[in-house]
């Protein structure tokens, strides 16, 4: 294979990726985004609700999996989601025994609202660099995505 050949050190690389990581996981950073988009959430469904808005249709366990959390966890903060009006559980096209996981029409104007604040956020951050490095950042950061989620141990 390809890789065997090749020995880059990614030391820089992997502490950049564990700095965003830390800042997007930090719950001011999502405070912030809600305040900004006139949101008011328990910040322990933010995460979930956005996950649902990005992936739906989905099922619990997928989410879970996702999020990096337990089954029972999610399934929980999902009937908090629909006790909101948030989320919505119906059967799964593909298996009637199967429920997925889609938002509400109330849920949507949320994570809308979420969306145009985090545009907003981030225009702020890209506000000095140029379109190209902008274009190239993005084109390489989903390029690298796409491998990893490849690459990934099953469940992904």
């Amino acid at each position: 294979m390809q890789y065997a050949h090749k020995k880059i050190d990614v030391t820089d690389f992997h502490g950049a990726l564990l700095d965003i990581i830390s800042v997007m996981n930090h719950p001011q950073r999502d405070e912030a985004l809600l305040a900004a988009a006139n949101v008011k959430l328990d910040q322990a469904l933010f995460p979930l609700l956005v996950t649902i808005g990005r992936y739906s249709p989905s099922g619990v366990v997928e989410l879970a999996d996702r999020l990096g959390r337990d089954y029972t966890t999610v399934s929980r903060q999902v009937k908090r989601l629909e006790a909101l009006g948030l989320a919505q559980k119906q059967p799964a096209e593909h298996d009637k025994r199967i429920s997925e996981v889609t938002l509400t029409e109330q849920g949507k104007a949320l994570t809308n609202s979420i969306d145009d604040a985090r545009q907003t956020l981030m225009n702020r951050i890209f506000a000095g660099w140029p379109e190209e490095e902008i274009s190239e950042l993005f084109r390489l950061v989903r390029k690298y995505a796409d491998v990893v989620k490849e690459e990934a141990p099953s469940g992904e």
